[in-house]
C-alpha cells in the first residue's frame, strides 16, 4: 500500500494585512482619543441650533424660540432707548444753548434783510431727533442761482460755522436743499431742473461751512427737487434746511436675532 501524500496546507493570509490591521487600530484609538479630549462651546452649539429652529419654522419648539428672541430683542431696544436717553440729558444743557444762538443770529439777519415785511424768515425748530434751521433760498441765492449772493449772506453762514465749532464732534449737519417745480437753474446754457438747483444750493452751502472750518466729515448735503414740499405755494418750498442731528443714538443694524423673523415675516 502506498503512502498516502500530505493535504495541501492552506494558503495563509498575506504577512502585511496584520501590519495593515495593526495600525488601523491605532488610528481608531487616536481619533477616539482626540474626540475624549475635545471641547464643545455649549452656547454656540445652542444659538446655532436656534438659527436653524428660526429658518425652519416647521421645527418643533420654533415659535416659542422666535418669542422669546423676539422679547430678547425688545429688551435690547429698551436699554438703548435708556442709554441714548441718558446721553441726551446730558447734553440737553448744550443743545440748548446753542438753540438759543441759532434763533438769536436767525432774528438778527431776519431783521437785517427785511424778511419780516417779505414773510420770508429764517425759522429755528426742533423735529424728532434733530433741529432744523430753515432758510428760504431767496435769502441766499438769486433766482434761478446756486451762487450766495451777497456778503450779508455769506457772514451769515460764517456765524452758523461759528456755533458749530462750539459743539460737541457727535452733532453732524445735513444741508437738503428743496426747490419748486417752476424753478429751473439758469445762466450755464445747459438744461437743468430743480433737482441739480437743489443740489447745487446745498453744496454752496457746505462748501461756504468748509471754508470756516467745519470738519467735512461732519457735512451731509441731500437734494429733494420739488418733491417734498411744505406748502401749496411755490415760492414757500425754494429753500434749504440745515438739520443738526446728534450721532450718539443707537443705530440698530441687521442683527442675527432680529434677520430670521424679518424672513418669515
Amino acid at each position: 500500500m502506498g503512502k498516502d501524500k500530505c493535504p495541501e496546507c492552506p494558503k495563509c493570509l498575506p504577512g502585511w494585512l496584520v501590519q495593515f490591521g495593526d495600525l488601523m487600530s491605532l488610528l481608531l484609538c487616536f481619533f477616539i482619543l482626540l474626540l475624549s479630549m475635545a471641547t464643545m462651546d455649549k452656547k454656540k452649539v445652542e444659538e446655532y441650533f436656534d438659527i436653524m429652529r428660526r429658518s425652519m419654522g416647521f421645527l418643533e419648539g420654533a415659535e416659542d424660540t422666535a418669542a422669546a428672541e423676539k422679547e430678547k430683542l425688545a429688551a435690547e431696544q429698551r436699554d438703548a432707548s435708556e442709554a441714548g436717553n441718558e446721553g441726551d440729558a446730558g447734553a440737553g444743557n448744550d443743545n440748548g444753548e446753542m438753540i438759543e444762538a441759532l434763533e438769536e443770529i436767525a432774528q438778527a439777519y431776519n431783521e437785517a434783510t427785511d424778511s419780516q415785511e417779505t414773510q420770508e424768515m429764517i425759522v429755528v425748530s426742533k423735529q424728532n431727533n434733530e433741529y432744523v434751521m430753515d432758510i428760504p433760498a431767496s435769502l441766499m441765492f438769486g433766482d434761478g442761482d446756486y451762487n450766495i449772493q451777497d456778503e450779508q449772506a455769506t457772514k451769515f453762514i460764517s456765524k452758523i460755522a461759528r456755533i458749530v465749532r462750539t459743539m460737541e464732534n457727535n452733532m453732524d449737519i445735513e444741508v437738503a436743499g428743496h426747490s419748486s417745480v417752476d424753478e429751473t437753474l439758469r445762466g450755464d446754457g445747459i438744461p437743468r431742473d430743480s433737482w441739480d438747483l437743489s443740489a447745487l444750493r446745498s453744496i454752496s452751502i457746505v462748501k461756504e461751512l468748509i471754508k470756516n472750518k467745519i470738519e467735512p466729515s461732519r457735512l451731509k448735503v441731500s437734494s429733494y427737487g420739488s418733491y417734498r414740499p411744505k406748502s401749496d405755494v411755490g415760492t414757500e418750498n425754494r429753500r434749504v434746511e440745515l438739520k443738526f442731528v446728534t450721532s450718539n443714538v443707537k443705530e440698530s443694524g441687521l442683527k442675527e436675532s432680529n434677520f430670521f423673523d424679518r424672513v418669515q415675516n
